[in-house]
């Protein structure tokens, strides 16, 4: 009997990228199969999110190829996400997803929001008034509502409390049990442990790792994640 092959949604080969002449992605290749959660990890500053930009075409390549396979369209969070202020949640939601030419009802955005607990109060309420936790809310809920192939997370339990990040958490689960694709940067190393089948761990501008995060403690020698993590960039 045949065995399936797993298409690719996104695949990224020797890709280099930076600002100017210096370079924050060195010779970078992996892929991400359908129905995968993949996750990325560095320290702080290590080029991270300059990855994720230049994947997605807001920073320019050095050289190298990318292809996104099955993921003929791609959500993203940012990492640092801060909706327009003169924008109400259903508006921002709204518009977001008019530009996947998709149409929703606000009862429908009132069930999303309940299920990681933002209260729906304040879904008529200017983005302006909520706090980090709330706009970060509002923001996944606009990336999975988009029903896209492939979610681009950029740190994505970024401002959540204990709770929210359980919920964040159950809706990643969901978007992959659903068929579909996440690629998630992330410094907390017990949520990639918990999420993601497979890891990428960003160093000195390279990949140096990838595998499954049970191999990542093998390589790293390590009984928990993090400490596994840190003697990989050791080496």
């Amino acid at each position: 009997m045949t065995q399936a092959v797993t298409q690719n949604v996104l695949s990224v080969s020797s890709l280099s990228a930076g600002y100017g002449q210096v370079k924050v992605v060195d010779d970078v290749s992996f892929d991400i199969k359908q129905g995968e959660i993949y996750g990325l990890v560095g320290l702080n500053g290590a080029g991270k999110t300059t990855l994720i930009k230049t994947i997605l075409g807001l920073r320019q390549r050095f050289s190298g190829e990318i292809e996104t396979g099955g993921a003929d369209k791609v959500s993203y969070l940012p990492e640092r996400f801060d909706p327009p202020w003169f924008l109400n949640g259903y508006d921002f939601i709204h518009f977001s997803l008019k530009i996947y030419n998709k149409k929703i009802s606000n009862q429908e955005i009132e069930e999303a929001a309940a299920s990681i607990s933002l209260n729906v109060d304040f879904l008529k309420k200017f983005v302006n008034t909520y706090s980090k936790g709330m706009r970060q809310k509002l923001g996944l809920l606009a990336t999975v509502l988009s029903g896209c192939p492939l979610l681009i997370l950029d740190e994505p339990m970024s401002g959540l409390d204990p709770k929210a990040r359980q919920e964040v958490k159950r809706i990643i689960k969901d978007v992959k049990n659903d068929g579909n694709s996440v690629f998630m940067s992330s410094h907390i190393l017990a949520d990639v442990a918990e999420l993601c089948d497979r890891v990428a761990v960003f160093h000195h501008n390279k990949i140096i790792f990838i595998g499954t995060p049970q191999e990542m403690l093998e390589k790293g020698a390590g009984d928990d994640l993090e400490k596994a993590f840190l003697s990989l960039i050791s080496v």
